[in-house]
């Protein structure tokens, strides 16, 4: 796992097809040699493919609600509240 660090901050322009052609040779370069960020960027492009495909289903509206105060919480406990 050797310099994956600075390849894993490329990952989501790489599978957006929007990284510069030299950084994109080098991460293709990378993957060839580290199996754990391979894995990382198979499981990342399914997860890009299941988003854009999967169905859309409604929550039932309790735990819409549960999901989203609990989504605010964490965010106010990180950030503090809107003024």
């Amino acid at each position: 796992m050797k310099g994956c660090s600075k390849h894993i901050q490329q990952i989501a322009e790489y599978i957006d097809g929007e990284l510069d052609e030299a950084l994109c040779t080098r991460l293709e370069e990378h993957l060839k040699e580290c199996n754990n960020c391979r894995i990382m960027v198979d499981t990342l492009k399914q997860t890009v493919v299941l988003c854009r495909e999967g169905k859309k289903e409604r929550l039932p509206e309790d735990i819409e609600s549960r999901l989203n105060d609990a989504l605010k919480n964490k965010w106010e406990k990180k950030f503090g509240k809107k003024s």
